[in-house]
């Protein structure tokens, strides 16, 4: 009876959620094991919370008999429960983990990445996904040709349908140039360690295959070193550079550009000390060999960052809903947008530095790091917008930005 029961994963989500009268957590899963749109009530989630690795069983029952008012519950009862959250493979268990290297595996074989979001934030049908960026990309009128050549994009990697205006307004901008390989910044979300996630994997969407670079790719994994992830299954479920891909593959066609795809991870976690000087002395190498790669003569090269901004309300773990946050927020993302215009590096940090990360801008770091690679430029901001997500009084922001390279 005082066996220790399993811990819950740390790789699942959990998303709080008002359903009419109904409050609901649902739970996320990028490996795609627990069942997609799965929920639980709050009072399973509070026994949930508890599973750390450290509690028995009978710290469980107790937690049970709390719950019903001094209610007997059984261990029986206790150990159905967690049988059924390891079939559901919401434990850290044996099951769990002989499934998860399984698919470890598979993808660690394989040379390319597949898409992982067609058919769920977008057509895996050819003709209905070209049909639908067609209508995403017509949401609202482009903006005029900028006074000069195009040497960078920032782009949402919101869900498509959430983002479609501010998706149209960074990609229009691809009708003023022709980029012969294009440089992918993404956000690592399901990244453990590293500041980095390389892969040399060429990544496959209803609209074909795009091709990488493996020796590029091979070049910043010599200068990247300890900051790298070991491994590139990080990439396997991100959808913050393959929303980006179906874009480009349906503007630019999937033979005219090659990609070299970078996750971006957490710099609280994985920086010693959160600060510009501390990061550029641990990724000096790295991205002096970006940048050899963004310049490297004869190649017409596009660096996009596939970013998010403020992320606000219950959902990103604040404690108020996001009305209470927004004007908050939107303070923080206009300086952040503004020092990304003007290309100022270290203030774009104060910036973060100055509200703690409060509104949890995930594409901090692929900004920070698009700052110190970009040619001379400057940033010319298209578009911005808040998504407002009612059933977690949460909300998200995101942006357009075309940097254009001084003449």
């Amino acid at each position: 009876m005082d066996d220790k029961a399993p811990a819950i994963r740390k790789d699942l989500e959990f998303i709080p959620v008002q359903q009419g009268n109904q409050q609901l957590i649902l739970i996320r899963d990028h490996l795609g094991l627990v069942r997609e749109g799965m929920g639980v009530a709050p009072h399973l989630f509070q026994i949930m919370a508890l599973l750390d690795g450290t509690k028995t069983i009978r710290d469980l029952q107790m937690e049970l008999m709390r719950q019903r008012g001094g209610v007997i519950v059984g261990a029986d009862e206790v150990s159905d429960l967690l049988k059924k959250l390891d079939d559901a493979f919401m434990l850290d268990s044996e099951k769990f983990n002989k499934a998860k290297y399984q698919i470890e595996a598979e993808f660690n074989a394989s040379t390319v990445r597949p898409c992982f979001h067609c058919g769920k934030s977008y057509p895996d049908n050819p003709a209905e996904l070209k049909k639908r960026l067609d209508q995403i990309l017509t949401v609202c009128p482009p903006d005029p040709r900028p006074n000069g050549k195009i040497v960078g994009l920032i782009a949402p990697h919101i869900d498509p349908a959430a983002g479609q205006d501010v998706y149209a307004s960074a990609y229009q901008m691809l009708k003023y140039t022709a980029p012969s390989r294009v440089v992918l910044l993404g956000v690592g979300h399901q990244m453990g360690n590293g500041l980095f996630c390389l892969t040399e994997k060429n990544f496959e969407t209803p609209l074909g295959l795009v091709k990488n670079e493996p020796a590029l790719v091979r070049g910043l994994r010599k200068a990247g070193k300890d900051i790298l992830t070991e491994m590139d299954f990080a990439h396997r479920s991100e959808h913050s550079i393959e929303f980006q891909v179906i874009f480009l593959q349906h503007l630019l066609g999937t033979e005219t550009f090659t990609i070299v795809p970078i996750l971006c991870g957490s710099f609280q976690s994985g920086l010693p000390e959160y600060s510009r000087n501390t990061f550029l002395r641990k990724t000096e190498p790295f991205l002096c060999e970006l940048r050899r790669i963004i310049n490297e003569p004869g190649y017409e090269t596009l660096l996009v960052a596939g970013v998010d901004f403020a992320h606000i309300g219950p959902k990103f773990g604040h404690n108020m809903p996001a009305g209470y946050l927004e004007n908050q927020a939107k303070t923080h993302d206009n300086n952040l947008l503004k020092y990304l215009g003007k290309l100022e590096a270290e203030r774009f940090w104060e910036e973060s530095i100055r509200v703690e990360d409060r509104f949890n801008v995930c594409g901090f770091p692929a900004m920070a790091a698009m700052l110190e690679v970009l040619p001379a430029c400057h940033g010319e901001i298209i578009n911005h917008r808040y998504h407002h997500e009612r059933p977690t009084q949460s909300a998200v922001s995101f942006a357009a930005v075309v940097f254009v390279a001084q003449n």
